[in-house]
């Protein structure tokens, strides 16, 4: 088979002044690189005067270089208008156009075969308008705003639209295909090809070690989450069952681990909730760290604790696994999809704190058996959802030629 020309088009995706923006987005592409060339267009918002919002909000919308390489892979960040808060619907149009002079640069020199979007709006939506004018493959992966976007009545049509016109669609868990079909999807369209996990990055270091490096008691008990200090990841539904855990688990320890993100970022509210609960001698904030530095905390723990309200596939929950630590989940998105054993952990109802604080309970307790956690995390690896990719998109080219 010969080598076919991927454009990634994703506005999620890591950059040099946003370096922990959409990594399992670059995960799988990058990997997918092996067996195509591959090249990046990730078009960042913006508008005219947004410098001065920067005055009041430092870290408002970064803007990266034009162009940047990653581990030999170009990344392209051309720029598209994006008023905050007004004209949103227009966000895919406008991502079209500025999106579009740097495929088609892409096209004239290199050749393109396949335009893989991520997310259905805006990205996909750009991508099959592009991909429609350019007469183009194109593909959408479902990762997760699908659901909040639906319940819009003005990105409904949107998301509709866009599946109509793309080849084909790789959902990254069961529970957004069933979404997708139920809304009107073509179901013929689909693929679900899970996220995966880098069990050469995440890796178990023996738990003692760990917390000496974390400056944390031996024979304390320890939970974590990691993500972005934002209200969806339920950080603060985690903190409002300490005191009640407290009473069983005096030496226990609370590791929050992110930082701010495009969404926004809750970290004075859920410092502020620790005191008012009098538990932020529990809660340690240990800020947003880079792939290469979480084996270290999640190691540590007992268990990782994800009360999250929406997710497609969260990787942190095999990242957690491959640490041999197991994970408790609310019951939303992809979540009972990867925690699919009470070997590796238990779903809770979401928003239901008695649930939540009974699990953690549990968890606590319990004797986990963190070899089999492991070992289920290893046949998680990226590398298993390659051959799947790579036979998609050699489908729809050959579709093409014939």
């Amino acid at each position: 088979m010969s080598r076919l020309k991927i454009v990634v088009l994703s506005s999620l995706f890591p950059s040099s002044v946003r370096k922990q923006s959409g990594l399992f987005v670059r995960e799988r592409m990058f990997r997918v690189g092996r067996f195509a060339d591959i090249e990046v267009v990730s078009p960042v918002p913006w508008f005219p005067g947004q410098s001065i919002i920067r005055w009041f909000k430092p870290n408002y919308r970064p803007m990266p270089a034009l162009k940047e390489v990653q581990h030999g892979i170009t990344v392209h960040f051309p720029r598209f208008l994006a008023i905050p808060g007004l004209f949103r619907q227009w966000d895919g149009a406008m991502m079209a156009r500025a999106a579009k002079r740097t495929i088609v640069q892409i096209d004239k020199e290199q050749g393109v075969d396949i335009i893989d979007s991520h997310f259905t709006y805006p990205d996909g939506l750009a991508a099959t308008e592009i991909a429609k004018s350019l007469a183009k493959k194109v593909t959408i992966t479902l990762r997760g705003t699908e659901l909040s976007h639906s319940l819009d009545p003005l990105k409904k049509p949107l998301l509709l639209a866009a599946w109509e016109q793309a080849d084909h669609m790789i959902c990254v868990s069961q529970s957004l295909k069933d979404l997708a079909i139920s809304i009107g999807a073509q179901q013929d369209k689909f693929t679900v090809v899970g996220n995966g996990v880098d069990t050469d990055k995440f890796t178990v270091i023996e738990q003692k070690l760990a917390r000496q490096k974390l400056a944390i008691d031996t024979d304390s008990n320890v939970m974590i989450t990691v993500g972005g200090l934002v209200k969806r990841k339920g950080f603060h539904r985690v903190i409002a069952c300490m005191p009640e855990l407290l009473k069983t688990y005096p030496k226990l320890v609370y590791l929050i681990v992110g930082g701010a993100s495009a969404e926004g970022n809750i970290e004075q509210e859920l410092k502020q909730q620790c005191k008012e609960l009098g538990v932020e001698k529990h809660v340690r904030f240990l800020g947003s760290l880079p792939p290469e530095q979480l084996s270290v905390p999640l190691s540590a723990a007992d268990i990782f604790v994800l009360a999250t309200a929406n997710e497609g596939w969260a990787n942190v929950i095999l990242e957690s696994m491959a640490c041999g630590t197991p994970v408790i989940a609310t019951d939303v998105g992809g979540n009972k999809e990867v925690v699919n054993s009470d070997s590796v952990g238990e779903i809770v109802p979401f928003d239901d704190h008695h649930a939540l604080l009974t699990a953690i309970n549990s968890g606590l307790s319990k004797n986990w058996d963190r070899t089999a956690i492991i070992e289920y995390a290893n046949n998680n690896h990226w590398d298993t959802r390659m051959t799947k990719l790579n036979t998609l998109f050699q489908s729809l080219v050959k579709d093409t030629e014939q």
